[in-house]
């Protein structure tokens, strides 16, 4: 074969790589570049189990909206999930966010917990990063002015406040029983900055404080903390922890019959249905004021199903990332881009409303979500109840709590 045959020969075997490559499906059109978005949780260290149930919900929707086509305005373009390990630390959490920024992130969503969320929100405004907080309740979040920082759930005093009015709702139809209250909080911002909220305004709804007694996260026994409230013989417990300190408390209540007309928490870390799976007879009668699902809502009770039906359990941190994960999705439908100041303008002016908390379409002012709102829990040994606003509740909230035997 000639040099010139043989460079004819090798001219149309290109010629027909390339037509077939042209009609290969798939190949027609280049593949949209896939939106990286950084799931940042504590999934290791003492807020593990929160932080598991966060990236269980964000992977959710991000698997559920790939199926169902990806970010149609992108063509298409998939959510392609980086995770972050916190490990429960606040320093650990501002080193991933500069891990993730190294490797090209377009969002965080994130971080569980304001201790975290407050650095990490702050390294990812030196990128301007869009960061969606999940979890997350301090108002220091979205009062520092930081143009990147949106929260879809209610902080912890739009939570304090509306607490507090069905707080009082309830003990006016008892009667107005309940007097004196204890308040016992977690000393990192989250549970600070709440009890401090507490502390302020309960003297509004007729209750005196008599004493605040904080504690570390973590924490293995609560012994002489529940004698100290056993002594002083409140009426009320009012609680700010998170899921392990929570529930050991309350056993320890339990455990010592403390007398109390009841035992209530503002976001309480461990209220949920792990607490009435595992601890029926403690969980019996305890009321929180939190995030919580729209009961009535399709599309919640299917992903409830979903999450038990593989042995989980469908606490807010789940459906909190989950919404926090497709709103983040409506802004880049919006914006057609992953442009991280288009995503972030779209998101200034969103109305989205396909979520399933009890909200409208979402609002946003400096970062905070107007329409965000929670709502007043009561659990029994099998479940836990909406029992205010009236709107939502299922049944009536039992109040005071029968008397150990």
């Amino acid at each position: 074969m000639t040099h010139k045959q043989s460079l004819s020969r090798r001219l149309i075997l290109q010629a027909g790589a390339a037509t077939a490559a042209l009609g290969a499906p798939g190949l027609l059109l280049a593949q949209p570049k896939p939106v990286k978005v950084g799931l940042l949780h504590p999934v290791s260290g003492a807020l593990a189990y929160s932080g598991g149930q966060s990236r269980m919900g964000g992977m959710m929707a991000i698997d559920e909206i790939n199926a169902a086509g990806g970010i149609k305005s992108m063509g298409g373009a998939k959510l392609e999930a980086m995770l972050g390990d916190s490990q429960s630390r606040p320093e650990v959490g501002v080193s991933e966010v500069e891990r993730m920024q190294q490797d090209g992130v377009s969002a965080y969503v994130g971080c569980f917990a304001s201790g975290i969320a407050l650095p990490a929100t702050q390294a990812a405004a030196k990128y301007n990063t869009p960061f969606l907080i999940d979890v997350g309740v301090s108002d220091a979040l979205v009062s520092r002015g930081l143009k990147n920082v949106f929260r879809l759930a209610p902080g912890n005093g739009k939570c304090v406040d509306d607490a507090f009015a069905g707080l009082a709702e309830v003990n006016k139809a008892a009667g107005g029983l309940a007097k004196t209250a204890v308040i016992v909080h977690e000393d990192s911002e989250f549970g600070t900055s709440t009890a401090k909220l507490l502390n302020a305004k309960l003297s509004g709804i007729g209750l005196e404080v008599k004493e605040v007694l904080p504690h570390a996260t973590p924490t293995r026994d609560f012994t002489n903390l529940v004698l100290r409230i056993k002594a002083i013989k409140p009426d009320i417990v009012i609680m700010s922890n998170y899921q392990n300190e929570y529930v050991l408390i309350a056993r320890t209540i339990f455990q010592q019959k403390v007398d109390l007309a009841g035992m209530f928490s503002v976001l309480g870390g461990g209220f949920n249905y792990k607490l009435v799976k595992e601890q029926p007879d403690v969980a019996q009668y305890m009321m929180d004021f939190n995030h919580w699902y729209s009961p009535r809502n399709p599309k919640a009770q299917e992903m409830r199903r979903q999450v038990e039906s593989k042995g989980g359990l469908f606490t807010f941190e789940v459906y909190c990332t989950y919404n926090s994960v497709k709103l983040y999705a409506s802004a880049l439908e919006a914006a057609k881009s992953a442009d991280k100041a288009a995503v972030i303008a779209a998101l200034e002016v969103s109305t989205w409303a396909d979520h399933f908390m009890p909200y409208g379409p979402t609002k946003f002012v400096n970062g905070q979500n107007q329409g965000g709102r929670a709502a007043l829990l009561q659990a029994s040994k099998t479940d836990i109840d909406v029992v205010w606003p009236n709107e939502f509740a299922g049944v009536k909230p039992i109040f005071p709590r029968p008397k150990f035997g």
